[in-house]
C-alpha cells in the first residue's frame, strides 16, 4: 500500500479523532507532508522511537503509542502472570502531549490486564528508572524527546534492571508492534482499576538515595550556603528534584524564574539542550547580576546537565560534556582515594566517542575503564553484569553528551544527582583554596591538553537513516592511511566488531555490541569517530584531539575537520 492509500485510509476511518481529521484534511494537497506521514513507519529501536509530533504512521501520536503499548504488552504477557501483575510504571516530561500519551499507554496496558503506575506529574527519566527498581516493575516507559526540539516526542521503553530494555527484548518487542497493521484498531481502558498512582515514597526515597553519594560533607557544610548557584531547569521537569536535593544538602540555588515553569514551547530557547551555550544564556546573565559562581541546566527530561563555570578572567564559559565528565571522575577518584574508600575493584564506563583523558585518569589511578557503544543502556548492562558476578564495583559512568551517573539507583543517565556532585564539587574546591576552572587547568597540565567537540550533519526525510549508513558503510572500503598529515595508527569497525592495526594489517575483536560506526586511531592519542545518531537524524563526527595545548589543538581541529570533510565527500 502506498502512501497516497495510507493516508486516505487513515482520513476516511471513523475512529480517526477529530483533531487528526482536521490535521489530514489540512495537508490533502501536499504531496511531500503525506509521503513523509504515511510512506513509512517511525521506526521502533533499541533507544524506542522518537518523531515528530502529529497524525500518520511515521509520526508520534495517540496512535503510534497505543500500537507500540499493545506490542510491549504482548511481550510481557509472554513472561507469565507474575510479569502482567508487577507491571509496568509510566512517566513523562513537560512536552506537547507528553502527558496524553502517558495516559494512553496506562490505558492499553491496563486493557490488556497489566498493572499501571502513573506519575501524577512530570518526572525526569533517572526517576522512572529508579521508579522500575524501587517499584520492582517488569518494565517502564518514559514519554520525551530528551533535547530535541519542541516538535517532537518520543517514547523510550526500561527493562526490570531499570535501564533501557536491551536490544534482544526491544527485537522481540518489535515483532509485536509489527504484527499491528489497523493503527486505530488499539483499544485502552482509561477507567481500569489496574491504573494506580505511584506511591509518594517514590520522590522522598529517591532524593533520599542520592544523598547518600555525596562525597564532601565537611565542604558543603561549610561552603554550600554561600555559594551562588543558578539553576534553570529549561522549562523541564528536573525543576522538582534538582532544587530538593539541593536544598537538603544545604546548597544555596538561585532558580531562573522565567524558565522555572512547565512550557511545551520551549519559548526561551532555541532548542532546549543544554549542551549549548546559548540555551544557558538566561541563566548566566543572571549569574553575572548576582556575581553567581557556576550556572547549572538540564534538559526537559533531566538526564542531561550543563554547566558554565568562571574562566580565570572572571567570565562565563560552557563546560564540554567530556569537561564535565573528566571533571567528576577526577573529583570522585580524587575524593575516596583521599577517605581510603576507593574500592581495589573500581571501575569506570564510558562511550567509545567519549574524551579519551578518561583513560589516562583512571590508570593513573588503578581503575578499570570500560567503553561501550554509544547509549546508557550499555552503562547500564555493566552495572548489572557486575552486581552478578562481583568482577567490578562501579564508581561512575558517562558519555559526551553532557550524561552522568554515580551510584546505581537508577540505569540511565541522571542530571539531578550530576546536578548535586557538581555543586558539591564547587563547594569542595572552594573549600580548599581553587576554581573548578583552576582544576581543569590542572588536569590538562597532569594529562595533556585534549579538545573533544562533535560536529553534526542534518538529515530530512523518509531515507534519512538509510543515507546516514550508506555513509558509514562507504567510509569502510576506504583505506585511510593519514588524515590531516596524521598517520592512522588503527581503524575500528564497530558494525564488524573488529580493530585493525594499519601498519601490519593485525586484527583483533572489539569485544563490545556491534553498531555501524567507524573510528579512526590517530597517532599521538586523537581520534575521530564517524556515526549516525540513534535519536535523531543527525551523521555525527567525533574529534578528540590531543596536543600541546588549546591554540594547537584548535589549529589541527580546524585541518581535520577540513580532511574528513574531503573523506565524507568521496563516499557519498
Amino acid at each position: 500500500m502506498n502512501y497516497q492509500q495510507n493516508f486516505e485510509r487513515w482520513l476516511g476511518d471513523s475512529r480517526l479523532c477529530a483533531e487528526g481529521v482536521a490535521e489530514l484534511q489540512a495537508i490533502q494537497a501536499d504531496e511531500k507532508a503525506k509521503e513523509y506521514r504515511f510512506g513509512g513507519e517511525l521506526e521502533f529501536g533499541t533507544a524506542g522511537m522518537r518523531g515528530l509530533i502529529g497524525y500518520g504512521m511515521n509520526m508520534m501520536n495517540i496512535y503510534t503509542v497505543m500500537r507500540a503499548t499493545q506490542g510491549l504488552s504482548e511481550f510481557i504477557k509472554t513472561l507469565g502472570e507474575e510479569a502482567v501483575n508487577r507491571g509496568v510504571v509510566i512517566s513523562f516530561d513537560t512536552r506537547r502531549k507528553s502527558k496524553e500519551f502517558a495516559k494512553a499507554a496506562a490505558s492499553v496496558l491496563a486493557q490488556n490486564g497489566i498493572k499501571a503506575y502513573l506519575f501524577d506529574a512530570v518526572h525526569p527519566v533517572p526517576m522512572l528508572s529508579y521508579a522500575v527498581r524501587y517499584l520492582n516493575t517488569i518494565a517502564g516507559v518514559m514519554i520525551t524527546a530528551s533535547h530535541n526540539p519542541k516538535e517532537y516526542n518520543g517514547y523510550k521503553v526500561y527493562g526490570e534492571d531499570g535501564a533501557q530494555m536491551s536490544p534482544e527484548d526491544t527485537a522481540v518487542v518489535v515483532e509485536y508492534i509489527e504484527k499491528i497493521t489497523d493503527y486505530l484498531s488499539v483499544k485502552g481502558d482509561e477507567t481500569s482499576p489496574l491504573i494506580v498512582p505511584v506511591p509518594a515514597e517514590v520522590d522522598t526515597t529517591y532524593i533520599e538515595e542520592l544523598s547518600k553519594l555525596t562525597l564532601s560533607k565537611q565542604a558543603v557544610e561549610k561552603c554550600g550556603k554561600n555559594l551562588k548557584l543558578v539553576y534553570t531547569p529549561v522549562h523541564g521537569s528536573g525543576y522538582v528534584p534538582v532544587t530538593a536535593i539541593l536544598k537538603k544538602l544545604g546548597i544555596n540555588a538561585t532558580v531562573v524564574e522565567e524558565q522555572a515553569q512547565p512550557d511545551t514551547e520551549f519559548s526561551t530557547v532555541k532548542v532546549p539542550n543544554p549542551e549549548y551555550k546559548e540555551t544557558l544564556a538566561m541563566g548566566i546573565d543572571l549569574a553575572n547580576k548576582i556575581n553567581a559562581d557556576v550556572v547549572f541546566g538540564t534538559d526537559p527530561d533531566a538526564d542531561r546537565l550543563g554547566v558554565a563555570v568562571k574562566d580565570d578572567k572572571g567570565e562565563f564559559t560552557a563546560l564540554s560534556g567530556n569537561q564535565v565528565g573528566i571533571l567528576l571522575l577526577d573529583y570522585i577518584i580524587t575524593r575516596l582515594q583521599e577517605d581510603n574508600a576507593l574500592p581495589q575493584n573500581a571501575a569506570v564506563v564510558k562511550s567509545f566517542v567519549t574524551t579519551g583523558m578518561a583513560k589516562a585518569i583512571c590508570d593513573k589511578a588503578g581503575v578499570t575503564l570500560y567503553e561501550t557503544p554509544v547509549g546508557f543502556k550499555f552503562i547500564g548492562e555493566k552495572i548489572k553484569q557486575w552486581e552478578k558476578d562481583f568482577k567490578h564495583t562501579y564508581v561512575f559512568g558517562f558519555e559526551e553528551s553532557c550524561g552522568y551517573l554515580r551510584g546505581t539507583h537508577a540505569r540511565d543517565k541522571d542530571a539531578v544527582v550530576a546536578s548535586m556532585l557538581c555543586a558539591e564539587m564547587v563547594c569542595y574546591y572552594t573549600y580548599i583554596g581553587k576554581s573548578v576552572y583552576q582544576r581543569l587547568q590542572e588536569i590538562y597540565a597532569t594529562y595533556g591538553y585534549v579538545l573533544d567537540t562533535n560536529v553534526s550533519t542534518q538529515y530530512s526525510g523518509l531515507n534519512a537513516m538509510k543515507e546516514m549508513n550508506a555513509v558509514v558503510d562507504g567510509l569502510k572500503t576506504v583505506k585511510v592511511q593519514e588524515l590531516a598529515s596524521i598517520p592512522v595508527i588503527a581503524v575500528r569497525d564497530y558494525s564488524a566488531d573488529v580493530r585493525t592495526e594499519m601498519a601490519t594489517g593485525k586484527q583483533e575483536a572489539l569485544g563490545i555490541p556491534k553498531c555501524n560506526c567507524v573510528y579512526y586511531e590517530l597517532e599521538g592519542g586523537s581520534f575521530i569517530c564517524v556515526r549516525p545518531s540513534g535519536t535523531e537524524p543527525k551523521l555525527k563526527v567525533y574529534y578528540s584531539v590531543k596536543a600541546v595545548d588549546a591554540a594547537a589543538a584548535e589549529s589541527k581541529l580546524t585541518e581535520l575537520q577540513a580532511a574528513v570533510a574531503n573523506l565524507l565527500a568521496s563516499v557519498k
